[in-house]
């Protein structure tokens, strides 16, 4: 069953899972980028599905992307 995302739905996630805030104000799809600002306050870009399932929660000075196999 697949639930259905909202932009208030994703700040909430955001808020409660994360030091980062979501600035992004409009969502429309899982593709698509969202703007998030880091706690260092950074600003910086992933989808929400990146954020919510591979928990790259901050930005890429606070949380360095994994080396490619």
């Amino acid at each position: 069953m697949n639930k259905k995302w909202t932009i208030d739905k994703i700040k909430e996630f955001v808020e409660n899972n994360s030091e980062s805030k979501l600035l992004t104000t409009e969502y429309h799809g899982f593709s698509q980028k969202l703007l998030f600002k880091c706690a260092c306050g950074s600003k910086f870009e992933k989808t929400f599905t990146k954020f919510k399932n591979k928990h790259q929660r901050k930005c890429d000075v606070c949380q360095p992307p994994k080396e490619s196999r």
